[in-house]
């Protein structure tokens, strides 16, 4: 069985769907600090099967241990912690403590366990601001750009050090690019609390009237439009290579060396793309006005996502067109997102 740790969020809720069209059972771990049970009863509803859920915290080692005696797990896929680059340049020790001390906490309990297969949610921003792009796995790491990074870059170190402790262990690191989209029912999809931390809810909140306008941060960058390019990858393309990491894990061709990969489209596009691609999908206008940039943001980010393909046989299918068509169907559907009428979070 494997644990899902963070599982009810946007990413984490996502992967539970092609993760039971795999074949194979989970139960998910997840506080529920920016998520909600909600999400979980739709994934259920996709895949007509009841969902093992756990409410606890990773940092909450007495809980785990608890999840790790009711269930037989052999492997976690790791989503739980915070991800907002901006709030993280804001409150860099709470981003420490859920992201690094979470994943030390969580390690102990698998290593007493004997549970020793991990995938673990990585991020482009351990490559700090890259010197050029596309970026390849064995570019430098470690310059990041805000704690949210740094924390992310923390945690791969931590990994390889406990492979280097205990050759037993094995080990996924999936740096994440961009992920955008919802699922194509347009039932469950990205529903951050309060504000927006992520491009495509606020252009999604804008084009539905929640919002008068959106800030572009920054329109003074070295790239052709001069506001940020970004690898954007659809969720369901993300959400699938968690499953193509996890059949990794249980093979026999497994090897640390390979064992980090880029998920990425490798095609960069620019903020003003982003717009005019879900104005085309929405059929609405999407006011905009420039402003500065934010602290910890960086010119150009986009993925050479090769090795993926040769080493998991995954590649990234959906085009910026369905992309911004199934956030448009799942805002148009939820403009609450998972909230009831009266504006409280089903949890």
């Amino acid at each position: 069985m494997i644990l899902v740790t963070g599982g009810a969020g946007y990413i984490g809720s996502h992967t539970l769907i092609e993760l039971a069209n795999a074949g194979y059972d989970f139960v998910v771990y997840d506080n529920l600090c920016n998520s909600s049970k909600e999400s979980l009863k739709r994934v259920s509803k996709i895949i007509n099967k009841d969902i093992l859920f756990e409410q606890g915290d990773i940092r909450d080692t007495k809980t785990l241990t608890k999840v790790f005696e009711k269930y037989d797990i052999d492997s976690v896929i790791h989503f739980a912690g915070l991800k907002a680059v901006g709030e993280s340049v804001q409150n860099p020790l709470s981003y420490y403590d859920n992201n690094v001390v979470g994943t030390l906490r969580l390690l102990e309990v698998m290593k007493e366990f004997n549970c020793k297969k991990i995938v673990f949610s990585s991020s482009a921003t351990v490559y700090g601001d890259p010197e050029s792009t596309p970026i390849l796995e064995n570019f430098p790491i470690g310059a990041t750009t805000n704690p949210y990074g740094t924390s992310k870059y923390m945690i791969e170190r931590i990994l390889n050090d406990v492979y280097t402790s205990d050759n037993e262990f094995k080990i996924a690191i999936l740096r994440y690019f961009n992920p955008v989209g919802a699922h194509q029912s347009g039932t469950i999809g990205e529903d951050p609390n309060g504000i927006p931390n992520n491009l495509m809810p606020f252009i999604a909140q804008t084009a539905v009237g929640k919002r008068e306008y959106l800030n572009v941060f920054g329109d003074d960058y070295d790239t052709k439009d001069g506001t940020g390019v970004r690898d954007y990858i659809h969720v369901v393309d993300l959400a699938n290579a968690h499953v193509k990491a996890i059949n990794y894990l249980n093979s026999n061709s497994y090897k640390i060396q390979d064992s980090t990969f880029n998920i990425g489209t490798g095609i960069g596009y620019s903020v003003l793309d982003m717009i005019k691609a879900f104005e085309k999908a929405s059929g609405k206008e999407i006011p905009f006005k420039k402003c500065q940039r934010r602290a910890g943001d960086i010119a150009k980010c986009f993925a050479n996502p090769f090795y993926a393909k040769e080493i998991l046989n995954w590649e990234a299918t959906k085009t910026i067109n369905e992309m911004c068509q199934d956030s448009w169907k799942w805002q148009m559907n939820n403009p609450n997102g998972y909230k009831n009428k009266n504006g409280d979070k089903n949890v």
